[in-house]
This record gives C-alpha cells, sequence and structure tokens, in this order.
C-alpha cells in the first residue's frame, strides 16, 4: 500500500511540474508603430490572444538606402521616401532557430532598396548589428517589401519570402482592377545568414499580392496565406496549401491564375497576416488599418474562418510583425530590462 501511494505521490508531482512546464511558455509580438522611423516594440501573451505592450524600442532602424536610385522602369533618380535623414523599420519578422537564436528581418525602405534588414539576438535584448541583405540587387525592382522568415526543421533551412514591385508594362487585366502598384512573391533560403540562395519567384497568383505567411501544419503540408493587394476593393486574404515550402501553391478551389479565390477572409484594408497555434486550432492576426485595429479568425482547415475579434485584445498602434513562442524567462529578463528604457 506504501508503495501504491509512493507511487501516486510520484506520478501526481510529475504532473504538477510538467503543468509548472508548461505555464512557463509566454508568447512575443514584434511590433512597429507608425511612421516606423522610431524602431520595433513588442506586445507579450500568455494565451496568444490577450497582449500588452512591453514598454521600449528595442532595435533602432541603421541601414536602408539613404541616396538617390535609378528607378528601375524609368530610368530617371528618385529619392526614397524616408530619405536622406531618416530610416525605417517596418514589418518586423522573428524565428527562432534550433539553436535558441532568434533571428528578425524587415522591410528598411518603401521605395530604392533592394534588400531587407538582418540582425540576430539570444535574448531579444540585445541585437547583432544590423545589416542588409540585397536580394534582389540584379532584379528590376524598386523595393523589397514585408520579409517574412520561416525555419523547415526537416529541410534545416530558413526561408524569408518577400514582395517586390514589378514593371507596371507587365501588369496582367487582373492586376488592372486595382489602380495601385503591382507586386509579386520571391524567396530564398539560408542555413545560416551568411550564405543566400540565388532569389527565385514564390507565388503569383496572378495579381498583385505581398505579406505572404508561411506555416507547416505536418510533413508535406504547408500553408501561405496572401494578401489580395489590389486597391481599391480586394485587399484582403486568402490561403494556398503546397506539399512543399518551396511550392508550386495552390488554392483550395484550384481558381485558375487571375482569378479571386472563392474564399476569402478580413476585411477590405486588411493585410500583414501571422498565424498561432493554440490548442487544436490556427489563429490568425491580421492588421486592419482602415479603420487601425486588428482582427483574428481561428481555423482547423484554413477553408473555413471563425472571427476571434470579439476575443482577442491587441494595444492601440501595434502594426504588422509576427508571433514567437518563448519561455517566460525570456519574458520576465524583457519585462525587467524595459523599466531602463
Amino acid at each position: 500500500m506504501k508503495r501504491h501511494t509512493f507511487l501516486y505521490l510520484l506520478s501526481a508531482m510529475f504532473c504538477i511540474l510538467t503543468s509548472s512546464s508548461k505555464a512557463q511558455d509566454a508568447y512575443i509580438f514584434t511590433s512597429f508603430h507608425e511612421p516606423s522611423t522610431d524602431g520595433m516594440r513588442y506586445l507579450y501573451s500568455y494565451d496568444g490572444l490577450h497582449w500588452d505592450s512591453i514598454p521600449g524600442v528595442w532595435m533602432r532602424p541603421e541601414i536602408g538606402n539613404d541616396h538617390a536610385y535609378i528607378d528601375a522602369f524609368t530610368n530617371e533618380a528618385a529619392m526614397p521616401q524616408f530619405a536622406p535623414d531618416e530610416r525605417v523599420l517596418r514589418d518586423p519578422s522573428i524565428v527562432q532557430g534550433p539553436d535558441g537564436t532568434f533571428h528578425l528581418v524587415w522591410t528598411t525602405q518603401w521605395l530604392g532598396s533592394k534588400g531587407f534588414g538582418y540582425a540576430h539576438s539570444k535574448d531579444l535584448i540585445h541585437w547583432s548589428k544590423q545589416v542588409e541583405i540585397p536580394v534582389m540587387q540584379n532584379h528590376a525592382t524598386n523595393n523589397v517589401w514585408a520579409p517574412e522568415l520561416f525555419y523547415d526543421d526537416e529541410l534545416k533551412l530558413f526561408f524569408i519570402i518577400w514582395s517586390s514591385m514589378i514593371d507596371p508594362s507587365e501588369k496582367t487585366d487582373a492586376d488592372k482592377l486595382g489602380t495601385n502598384s503591382c507586386h509579386r512573391m520571391w524567396y530564398c533560403t539560408t542555413a545560416d545568414f551568411k550564405r543566400f540562395s540565388e532569389a527565385k519567384p514564390y507565388y503569383d497568383p496572378g495579381f498583385n499580392s505581398i505579406d505572404g505567411y508561411l506555416l507547416k501544419r505536418a510533413p508535406k503540408d504547408y500553408v501561405l496565406v496572401v494578401k489580395d493587394n489590389r486597391k481599391p476593393g480586394f485587399s484582403n486574404l486568402f490561403c494556398v496549401f503546397s506539399d512543399s515550402p518551396h511550392g508550386p501553391f495552390h488554392t483550395a478551389d484550384h481558381a485558375a491564375a487571375g482569378v479571386t479565390p472563392a474564399t476569402t477572409f478580413g476585411r477590405t484594408y486588411s493585410e500583414g497576416p501571422c498565424a498561432v497555434k493554440l490548442g487544436d486550432e490556427w489563429i490568425i492576426y491580421y492588421d486592419q488599418y482602415r479603420p487601425q485595429e486588428f482582427g483574428a479568425v481561428a481555423t482547423k482547415d484554413f477553408k473555413t474562418f471563425r472571427s476571434m475579434d470579439k476575443k482577442i485584445s491587441v494595444p492601440k498602434d501595434h502594426k504588422h510583425g509576427t508571433i514567437v513562442k518563448v519561455t517566460k524567462e525570456i519574458l520576465d529578463n524583457l519585462l525587467e530590462a524595459s523599466k531602463t528604457r
């Protein structure tokens, strides 16, 4: 009887310790505020739904083109929109590598840059020197927008996905349904952020698209969340699927190029999607910027979506970022460091 009691107590202690360990998890949401010249900020959450701000700016923009450039499509000189006395840090995307290192990429300029910013950190407090990765230097475009990071645990590769402007003369009929400039998605890979593969086209729905966010549900089961960037109208989100992070991708209804997918979500003027898995559901967050407020949907299959707008709370002025799961120790150290920011 005593032996059974001992085993029962041992089992109970194990359950308590396991539960306590799980309770140590927290979430960090990278953020920036307009006009994006201050730098990167953080939100934090213990449940992935209710977010609070961590005071302070944790990386100020130091890189980006600050001089005249030659427009790739007109061959005329132009100035970056935030030059010469301002740099920007927009759309900070973060992922933690298998060795625990946090990697960050971001948009460095509205126009005038052919690369994205990169830095790394062990604790989210102290960051390495910022460098620019000139991924589109050999391609005709004027920008690199919203680079998004993804790590594939099977291929042991980091994927970086971004959008770049196409020549206006190459607009498709579907592109012309909007009046703004047109973009297509590109990507490259790296194992160490020192050597990068050549930039290649990624997913092209046949119309203006940006903000591709890649996630993995299971082996050979990948989802890419995409923004239809045609304006006015459209400017909402949809999902495409593939058995490889390299693509090719297809919509749930196998829509032809240039055809709007049958299923979209997010009201007009939604962008900057990112996702986090909570229980057996994925929560997709997105920036609804007219008016400025965050929205979210829950999904299990990425084909049907349930609004989570009334179940989330996101601080005012938060903009386009990504979510990473961290230990409570990482978060506690951040909160302590924020007292001196």
